[in-house]
């Protein structure tokens, strides 16, 4: 099963408890006192997973770790592909040398 129809099978079922609570299918207290919370919970939960989203990323960029030795190590890998390069006649134009 691909990952997409896992979560097109978990929508169609909220969905279709959603569509039942609305068209009052089903017997609830809750659907009697707070119509209105019903007929938007698909707004509410898609502001509210939109939140949850961009708290993520968010958090995520913030606490995102410096690698200073891979960064180093990259930049002799560099110096050295210049050199060699450098060795085989290919000029670069703006040489830091």
């Amino acid at each position: 099963m691909t990952k997409l129809f896992e979560w097109l099978a978990v929508f169609g079922v909220l969905g279709a408890v959603w569509l039942s609570l609305v068209n009052n299918k089903i017997e609830c207290a809750l659907i009697k006192q707070h119509p209105t919370l019903i007929l938007f919970s698909p707004v509410i939960f898609l502001a509210l997973f939109g939140f949850y989203a961009a708290t993520v990323v968010l958090y995520r960029v913030f606490t995102f770790n410096n690698c200073e030795k891979a960064a180093a190590e990259l930049q002799e890998e560099i110096q050295e592909a210049r050199t060699e390069l450098t060795k085989l006649g290919f000029q670069f134009k703006d040489n830091h040398d």
